[in-house]
């Protein structure tokens, strides 16, 4: 085992694990982040989307020796108060059925308009393809993403 010493929601956490353990599990079982969902265990779903360095990655297949001094921003880091754009038109367009995927689909959407904050209807579904949803709600997951860029300052 080996100490990581992370840059996560914008403070430094420790954590003794194993070099080659997932993003995902240091955030939920060592460090109390259980915001970030484990969705499939193979980056494919994007549950487990988390920002690193401002750009979406999937925690469940990336090694926590591969974060080095990156800055780590989790579900729980984006809006202190709950209300960052995207979270604000998810609420509008109550986008949430069961929720599950809703972390990783929102940090998907928060990294779009941080990079494109004007994006065509083509680019939010490119951009949000690889994020499944169980319950379906695609049509008002794009809707949201759309709304949220009229709400960025």
């Amino acid at each position: 085992m080996a100490n990581y010493k992370l840059q996560i929601n914008g403070r430094t956490l420790e954590a003794d694990v194993e070099a080659d353990t997932p993003l995902l599990w240091v955030l939920r079982d060592h460090l109390g982040l259980v915001g970030t969902k484990f969705g499939c265990g193979i980056a494919q779903c994007g549950a487990c989307t988390v920002h690193v360095d401002g750009k979406a990655m999937r925690s469940c297949s990336l090694p926590v020796s591969a974060v080095g001094a990156k800055k780590v921003t989790t579900i729980e880091g984006l809006s202190e108060l709950g209300d960052h754009p995207v979270q604000l038109a998810w609420d509008e367009v109550d986008v949430a059925q069961c929720g599950y995927c809703q972390a990783g689909q929102i940090m998907t959407a928060a990294a779009l308009l941080a990079q494109n904050p004007k994006p065509s209807n083509e680019q939010i579904e490119n951009a949000m393809h690889g994020n499944i949803c169980r319950c379906g709600t695609y049509h008002r997951i794009r809707e949201a993403v759309a709304l949220a860029s009229t709400k960025l300052k």
